[in-house]
Formats: C-alpha cells, sequence, structure tokens
C-alpha cells in the first residue's frame, strides 16, 4: 500500500487533497504542542540540520511547501540574511496560526504565507532558488505530481530539501517504535485534538511513504538529480535533497 491511498478519513468519500485540509484545519490548535510532544523536541534539530544544508548554497528566494505553521519558514528566514520565504499549505487553519507567530516574531517583511494546492502552485517556472518540505509529502495525493510541481517552479541549479518521518530498521529500535507510533501517539492525539482519527492517521502515512532509496528513486523520477539523503535519530528521519537540472 502506498501513501496517495492513505487518507485521514477512510470512510470518506472526498479526494486525499480536501481530507487532508479538513484534517489540518481540525488539528492546527494543538499541532505545535503535538509536534513537540510526539519527538520530544528533536523535530526542532532536524529541522536545524535541514536549514544548514539549505544555508550553504545562500538561496534568496526560498519557498517552503506544506508549510503548516510556519516553524520551517521562520527558521530559514532567520539563518539565511537576504532570503525571502513564501509558505504555502492547503489549511486556512494552520496558515493563520503561522501568520501570527510571523508576526509575534517580527517577520512578516521576510516572510509570506497562502493558501493553496501544491500539487497545482500559482507561479511561473524557475521562480525560487531553493524549496523545502517539512512533514508534508507523505500528504500528498499523489506525490509525484507533487515533485514535479516542485521541480517546474525551482530554478535550474536550486536544491529541494524534503524532512519526512522514516520507519527505522534497527530491530531492536523498531519495536518500541511500532509500540509509540501505533498506541501512544495515536492516544495522546484523542486527548489533546478534537480530531480523534488524526494521530492514528500519523503512523500509517509514515508506514507507506516511499523512503530513503525509493524516495531518491522517486525524485530522480520527477526529473531530479543527485537525489540523496541523510538518516537521522535511529532512523526514525530522513532528510531527502535533490537538485534541479541545469538543461
Amino acid at each position: 500500500m502506498n501513501c496517495e491511498s492513505i487518507n485521514p478519513y477512510s470512510s470518506d468519500p472526498r479526494s486525499k487533497t480536501e481530507q487532508v485540509k479538513t484534517m489540518f484545519d481540525n488539528i492546527a490548535p494543538a499541532y505545535d504542542f503535538m509536534n513537540r510532544a510526539m519527538t520530544f523536541g528533536i523535530d526542532r534539530i532536524w529541522r536545524r540540520k535541514a536549514v544548514d544544508m539549505v544555508a550553504k548554497r545562500s538561496p534568496r528566494r526560498i519557498l517552503d511547501v506544506a508549510t503548516g505553521t510556519g516553524d520551517l519558514a521562520m527558521l530559514l528566514a532567520r539563518r539565511i540574511e537576504g532570503s525571502e520565504v513564501t509558505g504555502i499549505d492547503l489549511s486556512e487553519g494552520m496558515i493563520e496560526i503561522g501568520r501570527k507567530k510571523i508576526a509575534e516574531a517580527g517577520l512578516s517583511h521576510r516572510i509570506s504565507m497562502q493558501c493553496g494546492d501544491c500539487l497545482q502552485m500559482p507561479w511561473g517556472d524557475d521562480t525560487f532558488d531553493a524549496i523545502t518540505v517539512a512533514y508534508g509529502v507523505r500528504n500528498f495525493e499523489n506525490l509525484l505530481r507533487g515533485y514535479r510541481e516542485m521541480l517546474r517552479v525551482l530554478r535550474p541549479g536550486g536544491v529541494l530539501t524534503v524532512i519526512e518521518l522514516s520507519t527505522p530498521s534497527n530491530p531492536i529500535v523498531k519495536p518500541m517504535y511500532k509500540l509509540y507510533t501505533r498506541w501512544i501517539i495515536p492516544t495522546v492525539g484523542r486527548m489533546v485534538s478534537k480530531d480523534v482519527r488524526a494521530y492514528a492517521y500519523l503512523p500509517e502515512s509514515i508506514a507507506a511513504v516511499p523512503q530513503r532509496n525509493a524516495m531518491t528513486e522517486l525524485m530522480e523520477q520527477a526529473g531530479f538529480k543527485e537525489a540523496a539523503y541523510r538518516s537521522l535519530t535511529f532512523g526514525t528521519c530522513c532528510i531527502y535533497t535533490a537538485i534541479k537540472p541545469n538543461h
């Protein structure tokens, strides 16, 4: 089973895109708290590592796809001097929280946020110097199409950096990971969020998303080159990078 066939609400006849939008609107108030709680704050370390990788190229125009409440967008703006960051996300609820955080941080002049479908983005070809996605690609209705759309708006020579959760392969870590993601996270999620289904969808989507070599192969199928990954924290997260060819 692939991630495109895993939906937040299995009995819902709507498209995955529509279901994901509803889910994130529902969990937006609890999203930042749950991110910290689920990963024990390690998600911040993963973001910093990804931003350090992006910063080496000193991009000026950056697109943060599936930007959510703007954590990665703010980190990019703070870390990369002179950069302008644009965030796009399906969920109006997430965007609204993100805009408030950005305003409170005094970064509204550097970061813009808008609602939109990442499979049909409003920008022209070759618009951005770098594109980032944090914990978002497994929610795409069509992942290959999503990568092709990101390739389109990225300038030749620009870099794509994706942070995504993954299933550890270590035989000691894997059973503990399954217990935590399949039982503990959904239980806490039900207590904190009004959306009972959302945090059961999370481990299902992680298990189904292409991982490691399968993900880099999909990136190259979309037209990227030099796709590679870096595995972090016992294999529970990967950072993927790829380049848009110059020709």
